[in-house]
């Protein structure tokens, strides 16, 4: 067996490629495929079928072009509601490639129509892509969109009899391989690890320990964050098919004044630290050193129209693709940014400065954009949480008359806040370099949420 694993950081999303004797099969394919075609041809394999373990929410997939350029089938599971040509498989069905074998278990949960496939071949240890089923620490979520007719809690009840009746009872050494891993909104708790061992799981995943099926029911659904917008629009363009990245037109290219009127969002894809020291007027900054395709999914609703600002065209390239895999075809223009009359600042302050101007100034208010658990865990003294993507809905808790200091845990989250904050007119924002880590670091006061102290 030729195996390989495919890991796209951006959007924590693992996509797998298998090749046997001439033939291969691709699993959960991200939506540039070219990589895919590579392997293919320097195997000297036909890629034969490319298989969706589900409709993917949180990123969109290229099963239609890759199925236009080999000829390759397209398999879901059967409850899977296509608007193209698919191979519906369902329980025990069996699927060559090669000398592998595929063999289907279905394994709602996660979304309905999901599947499970163990993959097997002599001499070879057995293989198990659980998409969003099963994932390295934890299970996927029941509370998606993909979950269309059902609650929260009936999606909880068929992951566990998935787990249960189709998973746990494979033996201990059976390698597991999801479609994510840490950073994925798809779970809570998911590792940083992108495969383990089943056995390995059942020790160590809090899902997999022995409960009752209620008490399970209850963990997954408590306490899941609010689902992207963007979920149910990649969800969509799954099920319909996407168009080949080759349909998307290229951006065309803005002068900074142009851009500073742009009818849309225009958002700056460079560093923090470049955005902070000079940025065309009311752009965000989502960089492309984060998760930047999430991120954008997140705070962007699908269809607005994109402007790119960068530092260089790569980055302009980069940021279109990277919007493509969620959904995104809108950025149609681009501007590279350099000195201007137009380009605004940010001041990008220590935390030493930032927590003696919060202690002093009674009039300065420090925003904490992190996630709750985050800001429950440790936070600055004084910092008020509003998490990111909240923080849209949340601005009548923002004075825009005060100094405001912006803080998350490094500073990327927080500098996209800081563009928002600007969008809505607050007029003195500082974007707290270093974010928390560094203010932990250097031993300034921190305290806990009232909860956690409580606890």
């Amino acid at each position: 067996m030729h195996f390989k694993q495919f890991y796209l950081g951006c959007l924590s999303h693992a996509s797998y490629y298998l090749g046997s004797n001439g033939e291969a099969v691709v699993i959960d394919p991200q939506r540039d495929v070219r990589q895919y075609l590579d392997e293919a041809a320097a195997n000297g394999a036909k890629i034969k079928y490319i298989i969706e373990t589900h409709s993917h929410a949180d990123f969109v997939s290229g099963h239609k072009e890759l199925a236009a350029k080999t000829g390759a089938k397209i398999v879901f599971g059967q409850k899977a509601e296509t608007a193209f040509e698919t191979l519906k498989v369902k329980d025990g069905d069996i699927i060559d490639v090669g000398h592998i074998r595929l063999r289907i278990y279905e394994t709602p949960g996660h979304t309905p129509e999901g599947i499970t496939i163990l993959a097997s071949e002599p001499g070879e240890p057995d293989r198990l892509f659980t998409g969003d089923t099963l994932f390295i620490g934890d299970v996927g979520r029941p509370d998606l969109v993909g979950s269309k007719g059902f609650t929260a809690e009936q999606m909880a009840g068929m992951l566990y009899d998935s787990l249960h009746e189709k998973i746990l009872p494979l033996a201990d050494e059976t390698l597991v391989f999801p479609a994510h891993g840490a950073g994925s909104l798809c779970g809570r708790s998911l590792s940083k690890e992108t495969f383990s061992t089943l056995g390995e799981q059942r020790k160590f995943n809090y899902a997999l320990q022995p409960m009752a099926k209620e008490e399970f029911i209850r963990i997954v659904t408590a306490g899941q964050p609010p689902a992207p917008a963007y979920f149910a629009e990649s969800a969509a363009m799954n099920l319909a098919g996407a168009s080949s990245l080759s349909e998307i037109a290229a951006p065309m290219e803005l002068t900074a004044e142009q851009a500073a009127g742009f009818d849309g969002v225009v958002i700056d894809v460079r560093t923090n630290t470049e955005y902070g020291s000079g940025h065309i007027p009311n752009s965000i900054n989502i960089g492309l050193g984060g998760q930047f395709a999430s991120w954008a999914g997140q705070m962007v609703p699908v269809g607005t129209p994109i402007a790119i600002a960068a530092g260089n065209y790569e980055q302009v390239e980069e940021a279109v693709m990277r919007l493509a895999r969620v959904g995104f075809e809108t950025a149609s223009n681009y501007v590279i940014v350099g000195e201007g009359s137009v380009l605004k600042s940010t001041p990008q302050v220590s935390v030493a400065d930032a927590a003696k101007v919060t202690a002093s100034d009674a009039t300065a208010q420090l925003i904490d954009v992190r996630r709750p658990a985050e800001y429950s865990a440790g936070h600055a003294k004084g910092a008020l949480n509003i998490p990111l993507d909240a923080l849209s809905r949340e601005l009548d808790r923002v004075d825009p008359e005060r100094p405001t200091f912006v803080i998350c845990q490094s500073g990327y989250r927080s500098s996209l806040a800081s563009g928002i904050l600007e969008n809505a007119g607050v007029k003195e924002i500082n974007n707290v370099a270093g974010g928390t880590k560094a203010w932990i670091d250097a031993g300034l006061d921190t305290e806990l949420a009232a909860s956690s102290a409580a606890s």
